[in-house]
């Protein structure tokens, strides 16, 4: 089950929506903001259609 969360740029700021895919209880992804396109990591733990936990870290 897929869920979104908005998450807010540690580089710019800016807000923007990511999905995340709760069907795998730990994950750990690189992504790039949406609005600066710098790097981030994103570092999940989730339960099938709940987000426990979600940070972001600037790279």
């Amino acid at each position: 089950m897929e869920v979104s969360q908005t998450i807010v740029c540690p580089h710019c700021g800016q807000k923007f929506d990511l999905v995340i895919d709760t069907s795998e209880g730990f994950q750990r992804f690189d992504t790039d903001c949406e609005v600066c396109c710098r790097p981030l990591e994103i570092v999940v733990e989730c339960e099938p259609g709940l987000i426990i936990s979600l940070d972001v870290v600037p790279q």
